[in-house]
């Protein structure tokens, strides 16, 4: 590719490809003889897979503040109290993704390999969703140019949702031909190993939760929702993840941490107070699969905004991601959608389209793929499921969302879930010292980079309580 692309501040990576190349010369904007001019697209694949991954990670690695499974052990820390942070580096980050794929569509049309083509376009669909859902509008149909454009013109919300939903569908269209000139490599494909049914299962799933996240809008349509789950994941073995890295997973460098009582990755009283049987009246045995007991003995988790209360930080008197945990270990993987997920949108689908009958198959459903992913032992699985067995006719969208937070927790889909259900977990309180007042956080603010380089065309700030597009009636 002979130009490389800018965004904002950020001149864009033709190739996204350092690992096989010098990076020194990637801020150039002339053709550079070292690096490869048309990279082959099973590396690109490579790339694009691993990049997803990631990015699901880096923006989970602060919204997961925002849902309150992790909390700061310093009191009235910048992101449990709302206040404005810079996330330059994870902007960044998803848009060197979504040029790289911009990349993979180019290469992979010219090339007629639409297996590669589909999934260059459902990997773009998911990352501008993640750009989107965490601070609204933003470049992207005027972003990925031959001709750098310094100055890049913003998207509406609108725009970049109905642009996820036209990609997905070019996706599944692409996915499905045969006329292909070349495969996906199997060592390439950091996710399936090459699987097309897999890749097609995952573009039904992404679609299903696409359609699912404008749960608010009159244009809703829960059977075309459950269209898509119906063709999505169909078990755990089908769960959309990765557990190749360089080193180990991200996660897991927290945990371990732990280990020699550096700790970190503190958990949200919040959430352990759902999992230790406070807010529901019954102990989840999950809670043993994802932390451990204190010095004391109990589960007990950490305020946001009121920090670590005990005696020291380097005592055991509060809950922490755990090493132990089948989610945060070395080799654990990173999810990016799981079947459980995926029941749970069915379920709740199912639930506005009148369908009880099926929500609540489908809600005991997400529950037990949780408890057999998570190797929770057969006894306490099934106490637990009967437990919170109540009925199709008493099944309430509270217990759909309840239960779907646990499935979630470490993803970043969960927030999308949290601010659609405005919030309203039994005893979810708010930060201590939040600073938007009695109003929970609904996005985040532009990063400096983009304010400084890309400042003319950043719409005006407002208040982080405001609710993005989606989110709106």
């Amino acid at each position: 590719m002979k130009n490389l692309l800018k965004i904002g501040k950020i001149s864009l990576l033709a190739l996204g490809l350092c690992s096989l190349n010098s990076c020194k010369d990637y801020f150039d904007l002339t053709d550079n003889p070292n690096l490869v001019q048309t990279p082959p697209l099973n590396a690109m694949l490579t790339t694009a897979t691993h990049k997803a991954a990631f990015n699901n990670y880096r923006v989970a690695s602060f919204n997961n503040y925002y849902t309150q499974y992790l909390a700061s052990s310093s009191p009235g820390s910048d992101t449990d109290t709302y206040q404005i942070t810079n996330n330059s580096t994870t902007w960044d980050n998803l848009y060197y993704a979504l040029a790289d794929l911009h990349d993979m569509i180019v290469i992979s049309t010219e090339s007629q390999a639409y297996h590669h083509l589909g999934v260059a376009q459902l990997l773009t669909a998911y990352q501008l969703g993640l750009v989107a859902d965490t601070w609204g509008s933003a470049p992207y149909s005027q972003a990925f140019y031959q001709e750098p454009i310094i100055l890049v013109p913003y998207d509406s919300q609108e725009a970049l949702y109905q642009a996820q939903v036209d990609l997905i569908e070019k996706a599944i269209e692409n996915l499905s031909r045969a006329d292909v000139t070349q495969p996906l490599g199997a060592n390439n494909d950091l996710f399936f190993q090459g699987s097309i049914e897999k890749w097609m299962k995952f573009s039904f799933g992404i679609q299903a939760r696409v359609l699912n996240k404008i749960s608010k809008k009159s244009t809703y349509n829960p059977k075309a929702v459950l269209a898509a789950t119906a063709k999505s994941l169909s078990a755990n073995s089908d769960d959309v993840s990765m557990n190749t890295y360089d080193g180990i997973n991200p996660w897991a460098s927290i945990s371990r941490g732990n280990l020699n009582n550096n700790l970190g990755g503190w958990l949200s009283t919040n959430f352990v107070n759902q999992l230790n049987g406070t807010t529901y009246g019954i102990e989840d045995p999950r809670v043993a699969k994802i932390t451990e007991k204190t010095v004391h003995g109990v589960y007990i988790g950490t305020r946001n905004g009121e920090g670590n209360t005990g005696a020291a930080n380097t005592v055991r008197d509060e809950c922490y991601i755990s090493y132990n945990s089948p989610l945060t270990s070395d080799n654990s993987p990173i999810d990016i959608l799981t079947y459980a997920e995926v029941k749970f949108i069915e379920a709740e689908a199912a639930f506005r389209d009148q369908n009880k009958t099926l929500a609540y198959s489908s809600y005991l459903a997400g529950v037990q793929a949780n408890m057999t992913k998570l190797a929770v032992p057969k006894n306490q699985a099934d106490a637990y499921i009967a437990a919170i067995s109540k009925g199709a006719n008493s099944l309430t969208l509270l217990d759909i969302f309840k239960e779907k937070y646990i499935v979630t927790y470490l993803n970043s889909e969960s927030w999308n879930d949290v601010r659609r259900f405005d919030y309203q977990y039994k005893n979810f309180s708010l930060p201590v010292g939040a600073v938007l007042g009695n109003e929970f956080i609904r996005r985040v603010a532009y990063p400096t980079n983009e304010l400084a380089e890309n400042g003319t065309n950043v719409p005006a700030e407002v208040p982080l309580s405001t609710k993005l597009w989606w989110d709106q009636p």
